[in-house]
């Protein structure tokens, strides 16, 4: 394993048992490290342009979930739907199983509906257009294979976490550790997901979508 995925880890390793300890302090250090740290991992095993594109814009979600201020959530889900986009876009025309496409949709309806009337008023429509999004994202990651179908499903969980806490509904015992636990583990396997199926498809360093191949 390579000094910067030994980094990685460490780092994501630091953040959660911060996160898990209560120790306050410790999640405004770690966390802005996390993926840029992955993005240099990412480039060092030739990521496409999408693919670092989508990372760094849940890079500056992240920074912005650090102020707990709503026009900072706002600016969050914003940067994440943009990385959401260039994922929509790095998975290109795959098909994935219409049966999982119908249970994603089952899901974003009902927990639209649950959540609806305890989100904030101003907020009910940006959940609700960044969820349908954010689930376009995660039944399309399905097409690249079970790795970041699996990461696609666990960034909606983390999200959906992160809703629930917004409307107020009881919560997990540190739930900031939960949230980060998937979220942190959505991010690395859809980013090696999309890598394996890139060199699976195309042969090692050949172009994904969004990439120009220098052959």
């Amino acid at each position: 394993m390579g000094r910067i995925a030994l980094a990685g880890f460490a780092v994501a390793a630091a953040d959660l048992a911060s996160l898990l300890a209560g120790w306050e302090a410790g999640h405004p250090v770690f966390k802005p490290l996390l993926m840029p740290l992955l993005v240099a991992y990412a480039l060092t095993r030739g990521a496409p342009r999408l693919l670092v594109a989508a990372l760094l814009f849940g890079w500056g979600g992240d920074l912005a979930l650090l102020f707990d201020a709503e026009a900072a959530f706002l600016v969050g889900m914003g940067s994440f739907a943009v990385g959401h986009v260039c994922y929509l876009v790095l998975f290109g025309r795959r098909a994935a199983h219409p049966l999982l496409g119908g249970a994603y949709a089952l899901a974003l309806v009902g927990t639209v509906a649950l959540l609806w009337g305890d989100l904030p008023a101003d907020l009910r429509v940006p959940v609700a257009g960044y969820s349908l999004l954010l689930t376009a994202m995660a039944f399309r990651s399905s097409a690249l294979g079970p790795r970041a179908g699996l990461g696609g499903a666990l960034f909606l969980l983390s999200d959906t976490l992160i809703a629930t806490g917004v409307a107020d509904w009881p919560q997990l015992p540190r739930p900031d550790f939960w949230i980060m636990a998937t979220y942190l583990a959505a991010q690395y396997l859809l980013a090696t997901g999309v890598m394996a199926s890139g060199n699976r498809a195309y042969g090692r360093g050949a172009a994904l979508p969004g990439e120009h191949s220098e052959r």
